[in-house]
């Protein structure tokens, strides 16, 4: 089959895994197809961990598994080769007779790392692997974040008015709530990106300002894991973001704050305090982190290089003068998106070579 073909396919395996967005944690995001004489005769994805493998759950819906035998399967992520919640999907794709398999890009966690591959090939398969391989990579990217770099993904995420403050200057006070520079879609947009991550972070002036709630609401989702910053730990007894309890940790230096106990984890001044979170966040076992604090903290994950991903709306109207937004360093922009009242600009840092190999990106 031509390059066309595969790579045609294989958008079709991506396209299937992002239907498992915000889903899969801990597991990776995957789709498959089974492809017979140039026909999609069975196709599935990964929808929840402890559930089916997407491999298994396209090559249980091909209804005629006498076709198995001369078609090709297609997946985005190397097939898994080692007992878990589920059987190793290689061992299910060489009992069938499957006689090639194209392959995204390789799984480089410890427990896979090109055993998959070797299990097919050792078996007297076709295996192909490298289509899309950058796209199949950003799709994944909490996961691989979490399995090759020891910590969570990070995304920042803020809106700033057109002449680039991100608000105005606002005395203390109940009657001085922030301005809204973007539009109703605008925010169900961001409710929909909190449910794709595992964790989100606010910084505790942001929360003594604007007491935001910090969760899921105008969006059908899991709630992320709600996290903040405070040197003092003074956030309010009665904050809207700590309920309900149990769902939220507050990063602080003071531990005889007005917080309880068992939601405290204590800063060490001697380190940055974006290493020590997402330390923390990755022993916790969570892939990814929304950053939606003030300037303050955005410029601290900026600083310190802890910045994967950016997603910025500027807004239509000016301020004048108010709270400077934060300036990227070493990030491109991958996409942008027009709304009614604002534009959305998202970067991607250098890390993926040349970015223009994501254009064609599903970017949610």
């Amino acid at each position: 089959m031509d390059e066309a073909n595969h790579i045609k396919y294989m958008r079709r395996c991506l396209e299937l895994a992002a239907g498992g967005e915000g889903l899969t944690y801990p597991n990776p995001m995957v789709g498959s197809v089974v492809v017979h004489d140039g026909k999609i005769i069975g196709e599935g994805f990964h929808i929840k961990a402890g559930g089916p493998h997407a491999e298994v759950n396209a090559i249980t819906s091909v209804s005629d598994k006498s076709l198995l035998r001369s078609s090709t399967l297609y997946v985005n992520l190397e097939p898994c080769s080692h007992y878990g919640k589920t059987p190793p999907c290689a061992n299910m794709i060489i009992s069938h007779d499957i006689p090639e398999v194209v392959v995204g890009t390789p799984d480089t966690s410890d427990k896979v790392a090109g055993k998959g591959l070797e299990m097919l090939r050792s078996a007297g398969l076709k295996v192909r692997a490298g289509i899309l391989e950058e796209e199949c990579r950003y799709l994944n990217r909490r996961f691989f974040s979490t399995v090759e770099r020891k910590r969570p993904y990070v995304i920042l995420k803020w809106a700033q008015s057109a002449d680039g403050f991100i608000d105005r200057i606002r005395k203390p006070g109940p009657g001085n709530k922030p301005v809204w520079i973007t539009g109703n879609p605008e925010k169900v947009l961001v409710h929909r990106w909190r449910s794709y991550e595992q964790a989100i972070l606010a910084g505790a002036g942001t929360i003594r300002a604007d007491n935001p709630q910090l969760n899921v609401r105008e969006w059908t989702g899991y709630q992320p894991l709600k996290v903040v910053l405070s040197r003092s730990g003074a956030v309010g007894q009665n904050s809207a973001f700590a309920e309900p309890a149990g769902t939220f940790v507050v990063i602080t230096s003071n531990m005889k704050s007005d917080l309880p106990d068992e939601v405290k984890i204590k800063l060490d001044y001697t380190k940055p305090s974006a290493e020590q979170i997402v330390e923390y966040l990755y022993c916790r076992g969570i892939q990814s982190l929304f950053v939606e604090g003030g300037a303050e903290v955005l410029n601290h994950f900026i600083e310190t290089g802890l910045c994967d991903e950016a997603r910025i709306f500027t807004g239509k109207f000016e301020f004048g003068r108010g709270i400077k937004a934060p300036e990227l360093k070493g990030m491109s922009i991958i996409k942008k998106t027009e709304y009614g009242k604002s534009s959305l600009e998202t970067y991607l840092r250098n890390t993926y070579g040349n970015t223009k190999e994501l254009d064609n990106v599903n970017i949610n």
